[in-house]
């Protein structure tokens, strides 16, 4: 027998319905029946009170990156529900499914400029999956189920429901709903069998072939599938930045990160090989550098499970749609075992040079002040490789990148197409309850903490145990670095004032330690990990210190630079 509830009350429980556990959020006034309904729900559903709605929407994305599964946010309307479209913006474009449920004035005052009234859906449709106002109670299991599947299958994203006020304190005979399929929505392409064998025919024949890893590999979990390709064919890959952890970082196969920042090996390569198979990944202008002269001696093969992207930036010669759980494993079967042994071994060179001219000086310094390579490298090593990685955005999120190490899967969380500054503290927070068995470190600079430096109030409240390493170099140091490249070092308003982030720190009841002296530092990292909960580290780095090699903005991806 159907049980008649209000709107509210029907949310509450197709969340539950859905397997929802944990969801983010700030109450309002347009929000209120059903944060009024939620607390009945308080021992099933754990609802996280960040102190902005931004950081609602990072910590959702932070959850469902580590978690694999959706990852879901609710505010009110007008500035609570604007102020979440940076991180639906920022998941649309990374790929990650959350739901964000915002409030809304009721039905009859829509279009009236009534109190904290906007057009979320009209704001919100170009940079969302979907995004759909609720007007009736009886639409609210629905609309629910369909937003769970639309954001989580096929390419995920970000959905946005508007719930209006009448919705939520009408009554309604609720009852569960389930949805695996919507009419004219095709999450999962097709593969074509004859692009299958074409890809194969040309990996068969490669005697340079090189496989560019991206994102989709993870969000497909696909790692194993992608390992066992890349061993059986004997193919060197290179990874993006979201990409990082889907292939381990002591692999022989894997020879680096892609990109502006990226190793030497693999973007050199990428303009010699004779087969490019890219592989849930979209080639990003950070990836391809000057299109005009990316990868033109090759032969391109794209897996992808959107074929929107098929085509968009670089013309591939094969496309193979699908998943790529299930086209790795066909693919596997058509492809001969194979040695690339020259090939692989051609990598070591660059491996060498970079790590003369960069690596060595970065990481392993001699004297100086503290640099942020040697810091992450020193987290790295002292979590055994084995934590997750969470960065903001700029020189730090760069740094961590290329010196963190990977053991384990779904393990670095970043803001990869945006590039929002302030995202690393909330997506900490929101990791550390999608995956509460592992250790998270986020990395920050100066210039990002304090861009959402109010989430110290949710660290503080539900003491999530977030290790926070604050890289400070006084400057917003990315801009900092373009600016002394190719602006002729007039630093126009990167220089920080900063405050005292100890006195800051102690006022949130988080402890914190600040190391200046290479000496302390692994003691200091010590102290940090063996802290039960939150914990403060910072690292007063390098001033102007900058992130190489570089490919510069519009460059190509082999003449990278490996030194300012």
């Amino acid at each position: 027998m159907k049980e008649r509830i209000t709107g509210a009350e029907a949310l509450m429980r197709s969340l539950e319905h859905m397997g929802v556990k944990t969801l983010f959020g700030y109450p309002g006034g347009s929000i209120m029946p059903t944060f009024d309904a939620l607390y009945g729900h308080r021992d099933k559903l754990n609802h996280i009170l960040v102190r902005h709605e931004q950081g609602a929407a990072h910590a959702a994305q932070g959850f469902a990156r580590v978690s694999g599964e959706v990852g879901v946010c609710l505010v009110t309307s007008g500035p609570g529900a604007t102020n979440t479209i940076t991180g639906v913006a920022d998941a649309m474009i990374d790929s990650t499914p959350i739901v964000v449920i915002a409030g809304q004035t009721p039905v009859s005052l829509l279009g009236t400029d009534a109190f904290q009234e906007v057009d979320l859906v009209g704001v919100t449709q170009p940079i969302s999956k979907w995004s759909y106002q609720i007007r009736r109670a009886e639409d609210v299991a629905w609309a629910v189920a369909r937003a769970f599947y639309i954001a989580k299958s096929g390419r995920p994203g970000p959905v946005v429901l508007d719930f209006t006020k009448n919705a939520q304190t009408e009554m309604v005979d609720y009852e569960p709903v389930t949805l695996d399929f919507i009419r004219s929505y095709d999450p999962i392409p097709d593969t074509d069998r004859v692009e299958l064998q074409h890809a194969a025919d040309l990996i068969n024949a490669a005697q340079k072939p090189f496989v560019l890893v991206g994102q989709g590999v993870e969000l497909g979990n696909a790692q194993k599938e992608l390992q066992a390709f890349l061993e059986k064919a004997d193919i060197p890959c290179g990874r993006t930045l979201l990409g990082l952890s889907a292939i381990p970082s002591a692999h022989p196969l894997n020879k680096g990160m892609l990109g502006m920042h990226g190793n030497l090996g693999p973007n050199v390569k990428t303009n010699e090989c004779d087969v490019l198979i890219a592989v849930g990944m979209r080639f990003d202008d950070r990836v391809t550098g000057n299109l005009n002269t990316y990868a033109k001696q090759a032969k391109i093969i794209h897996m992808d499970i959107d074929p929107s992207e098929i085509n968009k930036n670089v013309k591939v010669d094969v496309a193979v749609l699908g998943d790529c759980k299930e086209t790795l494993v066909e693919l596997t079967k058509l492809v001969r075992e194979n040695k690339h042994t020259e090939w692989i071994e051609s990598f070591d060179e660059y491996e060498q040079k970079e790590y003369a001219h960069v690596i060595e000086k970065e990481v392993y310094p001699k004297e100086g002040p503290l640099n942020m390579g040697e810091v992450v490298r020193a987290v790295s090593d002292a979590t055994n490789h084995e934590a997750i990685l969470v960065t903001d955005v700029g020189q730090n999120q760069m740094m961590a990148a290329r010196y963190f190490r990977y053991t384990k899967n779904r393990s670095i969380v970043t803001s990869g197409g945006l590039g929002t500054m302030g995202f690393g503290l909330p997506a900490a927070i929101g990791a550390t309850f999608g995956r509460p068995d592992r250790t998270v470190c986020v990395f920050m600079g100066d210039g990002g903490l304090q861009m959402n430096l109010q989430e110290l109030g949710t660290i503080m409240e539900q003491r999530s145990p977030v290790k926070m390493i604050l890289m400070n170099n006084n400057y917003l140091g990315n801009v900092r670095q373009w600016q002394a490249m190719f602006f002729g070092h007039r630093y126009s308003f990167t220089p920080m004032m900063n405050p005292d982030y100890m006195q800051i720190a102690s006022a949130y009841g988080i402890p914190s330690r600040r190391v200046i002296e290479r000496s302390e530092l692994k003691e200091a990292i010590r102290e940090m990990l063996a802290a039960d909960g939150p914990f403060l580290l910072e690292a007063c780095v390098i001033e102007e210190g900058n992130v190489m090699p570089m490919t510069p903005p519009g460059g190509t991806v082999n003449e990278m630079l490996l030194e300012c």
